[in-house]
């Protein structure tokens, strides 16, 4: 049986810059989702439907539901603790 084991990331604190950067990072998510299920013929639809390819959450980043939002904010944000937790550095062009 499968048993998920992420790297802890708990110990790493990110910099008001990087976690202002995460939100953005999350609207990515959402909207690269959103064009493979687009390209795979899901369509936006009241009720998810597997079937008929509907989902109620194909619309834009600002219309989701907050508990939406807050998967991708989770899968952004973890994403940049663990690059920071593997020695890498995250630096703005000036």
């Amino acid at each position: 049986m499968f048993k998920p084991s992420p790297i802890d990331t708990s110990d790493v604190v990110l910099s008001d810059d990087l976690i202002g950067l995460t939100e953005k990072i999350a609207e990515n998510v959402h909207n690269v989702w959103a064009a493979g299920r687009i390209a795979e013929g899901w369509t936006f639809g009241e009720l998810r439907d597997s079937v008929k390819k509907t989902t109620p959450t194909l619309v834009p980043y600002d219309e989701l539901p907050e508990s939406e939002k807050d998967f991708d904010r989770n899968t952004a944000m973890e994403t940049i603790r663990l690059i920071v937790k593997m020695g890498y550095n995250i630096s703005k062009k000036q």
